[in-house]
């Protein structure tokens, strides 16, 4: 994908802004009509269901894989450019942030990508709790927690400078990556066709994992022109969000597609709400699920940090790629959802019935 032309009408951080942008519109459009949701799906398999929450989740993960698997088998995009690729990766951040991320989504009822979906619609939960995810995600990359999650990061590394590409350090063969995703993707059918998924929801669900890959080859073919260095990244809410933050409180912001990504996840799950009239306000029930859900989004703002991305920006975008560090933090994070929602909500749960 040529983006020369472009440059000709818009100066590099722009257009790479414009790029997450549009990105960003995708996911969120996407995600607000498949109300996609890593918590949810968790949630439905700690409590022994493989239901539509499931099915959702893994048409997503399968669509990125496949989207952004058969992108590089065309050339289009090229994993170990990736920024999450070209540096080193943390094991221990992977395992420790993976499973702070896990409790903290299942006390938060909802991701950061989540949180954020839900706040265009009117939740008002979800506003502060993403906004007490950003500010702890910038203390834990610059701030005051930033020695804290440094050190333990530092505990066990990937060797090389580099992350690890989980295909080959396996030894399996190129195509493994693309058919895996086409594997995963049949038994998302499968469940969907099982809980009577309609095809419209099918179809946003797949939009998301696509909106992953369309991030991944737009910065990547910015990179291949641009004159300055442009990180390939895609969609990600644990820096970006913590970037828009200080975007609007800096004298000086600069653009950059991370800019872009998080005002266009807003804006397109805005206006999926407002066309299905689902645009509401929403408040806190109760101190106690106020607390409950402050208390997650720390958890998920130190957690993401540490473990290299969120549900989305690793769980989805890295595994995409086959990051190692990015499969250990998903595989933490359902380890910590799972135990969460077994020692907080369901044994609340049994001990009213």
């Amino acid at each position: 994908m040529d983006l020369t032309p472009l440059l000709e009408f818009f100066e590099e951080p722009v257009l790479a802004a414009l790029l997450g942008l549009l990105t960003g519109a995708v996911f969120g459009f996407a995600a607000e009509r498949s109300a996609f949701c890593l918590r949810a799906a968790a949630v439905e398999f700690a409590r022994g269901r493989l239901g539509e929450r499931m099915a959702v989740w893994l048409l997503t993960f399968s669509t990125a894989v496949i989207w952004v698997q058969g992108a590089r088998h065309l050339g289009l995009f090229r994993p170990e450019d990736a920024r999450m690729m070209a540096i080193a990766g943390s094991w221990s951040g992977a395992i420790i942030g993976g499973l702070m991320f896990g409790a903290g989504m299942v006390l938060a009822r909802g991701c950061s990508g989540r949180l954020l979906v839900l706040a265009a619609t009117g939740n008002l939960r979800s506003v502060v709790a993403g906004l007490i995810f950003a500010v702890v995600a910038q203390m834990a990359r610059h701030g005051w927690l930033a020695p804290a999650r440094q050190w333990l990061a530092a505990l066990w590394v990937t060797p090389g400078g580099r992350n690890v590409d989980l295909v080959s350090a396996l030894g399996l063969p190129d195509m493994s990556g693309l058919l895996l995703g086409i594997a995963i993707a049949a038994l998302s059918l499968w469940l969907s066709f099982r809980n009577g998924l309609g095809w419209s929801r099918l179809v946003f669900a797949s939009g998301v994992g696509f909106a992953v890959a369309l991030g991944w080859v737009l910065t990547y073919s910015l990179a291949q022109v641009a004159f300055e260095p442009v990180s390939i990244t895609s969609a990600s809410f644990s820096g970006p969000s913590a970037d828009t933050l200080m975007f609007f409180l800096t004298e000086s912001p600069a653009l950059d597609f991370d800019i872009g990504l998080v005002p266009g996840v807003f804006a397109g799950a805005l206006v999926s709400a407002a066309l299905s009239g689902r645009l509401r306000f929403q408040g806190f029930d109760g101190e106690s699920q106020m607390r409950r859900s402050m208390t997650g989004a720390v958890l998920m703002g130190f957690g993401a940090m540490l473990a290299g991305g969120c549900a989305i920006g690793a769980g989805v975008t890295g595994g995409s790629i086959f990051a190692a560090t990015a499969w250990l933090a998903l595989f933490c994070m359902w380890i910590g959802a799972t135990l969460t929602d077994f020692v907080v909500d369901q044994r609340a749960r049994l001990a009213l019935a």
